[in-house]
């Protein structure tokens, strides 16, 4: 499997568009049990920030974030989303457009951000560090940009996230689990921001995964690097298997272990 640091492999393939990752934020919109929803949490843990912020988001992905939370978004906020992805940047216009609210659109690498030290009032990195190659390099150019009382909220996940569909694809397909996250995690996330952020708090969003459509569960799957090699055959044993749990149990349970680090100077 193509490394998940490569700039070139995830420029390329895996977030050359939304499509992938569209897959997969369309799963836990539907399933998920937490009725809040991740960006409205995330969102709330934003609302410390200034009237008049500035905030640059770091890979933001096709901007959902934003979308699900333009109502919320004071009319002072500067915001400008970031990415590594051309593709990912139109998506996420695209997405934007529509909400009548004014964003600023960049492609950045996270190792190197071009702006002048102390500009941002937060940034956020949304489920990316683990993407980054040189995390510590990224993780001292947020410093820099950051102003003084400047807020990173950095979020990831833990060893258990989603273990129950990983349990499956190491059974049936032999994939090692946690390759994409491996890097920065719940469990190791915290010892890196660390090392640039002397004050980081932790808060763990509580949700899980209740899936009543086979067919939604298996385009996640599809939509992973980790599965980009296999076989239709290996697909067709995998969502075999899935029916068979669903028939059993009603739908197919998937425990879920999201967090967000914020982090200050």
């Amino acid at each position: 499997m193509q490394s998940l640091t490569d700039p070139k492999y995830l420029v390329k393939s895996q977030y050359k568009d939304s499509s992938n990752l569209d897959a997969r934020i369309m799963l836990h919109q539907k399933f998920s049990t937490n009725p809040q929803g991740w960006s409205n949490w995330v969102f709330d843990q934003l609302l410390q920030l200034p009237d008049n912020a500035n905030i640059l988001e770091l890979g933001c992905g096709s901007g959902v974030l934003w979308k699900e939370t333009s109502q919320r978004v004071p009319a002072g906020w500067t915001i400008t989303l970031s990415d590594l992805s051309d593709g990912m940047l139109d998506s996420t216009w695209r997405n934007l457009v529509i909400t009548g609210r004014s964003f600023k659109f960049e492609r950045i690498d996270a190792q190197s951000i071009p702006y002048a030290d102390g500009t941002f009032d937060a940034v956020i990195a949304n489920h990316m560090l683990y993407h980054v190659p040189d995390r510590r390099r990224a993780l001292k150019e947020v410093r820099r940009v950051l102003k003084d009382k400047g807020i990173l909220f950095a979020s990831t996940l833990g060893k258990n996230h989603m273990r129950e569909m990983w349990d499956l694809l190491e059974r049936v397909g032999s994939v090692k689990r946690y390759m994409v996250t491996s890097a920065f995690t719940l469990e190791n996330g915290k010892e890196q921001v660390q090392e640039f952020f002397p004050h980081v708090e932790l808060s763990h969003y509580s949700d899980n995964l209740r899936v009543t459509d086979v067919s939604a569960m298996m385009a996640y799957i599809r939509s992973m690097a980790s599965t980009a090699e296999f076989q239709e055959d290996v697909f067709r044993l995998i969502e075999r298997e899935l029916k068979e749990t669903m028939k059993q149990n009603g739908d197919i349970f998937i425990e879920k272990a999201a967090v967000l680090f914020k982090a200050s100077k």
